[in-house]
């Protein structure tokens, strides 16, 4: 099947720019470059598509204003500079998509507008909102504030999360490379690219190495995550040199541009794709194999799989599951705290409310509300 069948019927589209497709290699806003993702963006639209952007470059956008060369080591200093850059790249943004007669949105977002479900649902009620009125939303991390806990992490995670948001069928994920090699390109002169992948097995986890440019976050390893959480959901994720932003058209228009990561062919609900990643985790509960054999059936988490329990939550807090090789298998929503499920572990179901002296559930994660990984 070609690339025009397996994309035909996309109406929205996650396109995430990089820091290197955004920059020149001095770290300076490279507009030249902008000007032309800009052109593409307004030329789906144009086609009627809804369009989100994910934009990289506010630190790189700052080191250009404050004529730096090298990034800054400590986090208050980098936070300083995507507070500056991130006011001159809107503001290029701004004019540039004026130019064609389109309105454009900032939101900058964390990780705790993913993980609180109330927060969560807002941002995804806005951006449904804007793209009924065909404004184009751009989205980046909120670097100014965030620290390690709330911090997504890159921004090719964030187009993958943005996509279960907006419920997006394709997601392009503009790079310093062509896509996806059996091997480091880079090292290996017969290295092969790889134009399909139907299914992300070891092999392309082991073929996803290297890291990004000195002003980027993200390498082809974070890319491949990205595209573990968006074929879930639904979406075709594609990962495309940047060096010529009309790759954007052309991929839509279905050229055999860059590697296409065909979606599952099973769907998850987008509430589960919410608490399998857009979560922070409160507690781990680390199970034994007879439970993880259960769980890969469809049955919901007994405590007498559970073998020792990690952390401190409360009951509906999220938590993940581990087995012994502390591989991380499910998430979920427990239905007991933490000191409960502590001297529940082990025991059967119906001997929980002689044991705590109440029975909430017997389960003590359900399996409607686990998303196994």
């Amino acid at each position: 099947m070609n690339r025009k069948e397996l994309l035909k019927g996309v109406k929205r589209v996650v396109i995430k720019v990089g820091t290197s497709t955004l920059t020149t290699q001095e770290g300076k806003l490279n507009e030249e470059k902008i000007k032309l993702i800009v052109k593409s963006v307004s030329e789906l639209a144009e086609k009627g598509l809804d369009v989100v952007l994910v934009t990289s470059g506010a630190v790189g956008a700052g080191m250009g204003e404050l004529n730096l060369n090298e990034r800054p080591k400590s986090l208050s200093e980098k936070q300083a500079l995507a507070s500056v850059g991130q006011v001159a790249l809107m503001h290029l943004y701004r004019l540039l998509f004026w130019a064609y007669s389109k309105t454009i949105a900032q939101l900058l977002l964390t990780r705790g507008d993913f993980s609180d479900r109330n927060r969560y649902i807002s941002a995804r009620n806005v951006c449904n909102a804007l793209l009924a009125k065909k404004i184009i939303p751009i989205i980046n991390e909120n670097d100014p504030v965030v620290n390690d806990e709330l911090k997504v992490g890159d921004n090719d995670t964030l187009s993958a999360l943005v996509a279960g948001l907006i419920d997006a069928e394709l997601v392009i994920i503009l790079s310093d490379i062509d896509g996806l090699y059996d091997k480091n390109p880079s090292k290996f002169k017969d290295a092969k690219f790889i134009n399909l992948v139907e299914n992300i097995d070891e092999n392309v986890l082991k073929a996803a190495g290297g890291e990004g440019s000195k002003f980027g976050t993200g390498g082809m390893r974070t890319k491949i995550t990205a595209a573990q959480m968006a074929t879930k959901i639904g979406s075709n994720l594609i990962i495309a040199s940047g060096a010529d932003p009309r790759n954007i058209v052309k991929i839509i228009e279905g050229e055999r541009i860059g590697t296409l990561f065909l979606k599952s062919g099973k769907k998850i609900s987008s509430r589960k794709y919410w608490l399998g990643y857009g979560t922070s985790k409160k507690g781990v509960l680390f199970i034994d194999e007879g439970a993880l054999n259960a769980l890969k059936n469809g049955k919901s988490l007994l405590s007498v799989g559970i073998k020792s329990v990690s952390g401190k939550f409360e009951r509906g807090d999220v938590v993940e599951v581990r087995n012994a090789q502390n591989e991380l298998v499910a998430k979920g929503i427990s239905n007991y705290a933490s000191d409960e499920l502590a001297r529940i572990a082990g025991q059967k179901s119906e001997d929980i409310e002689r044991i705590l002296g109440h029975r909430y559930d017997e389960s003590a994660v359900h399996i409607d509300n686990m998303i196994l990984i």
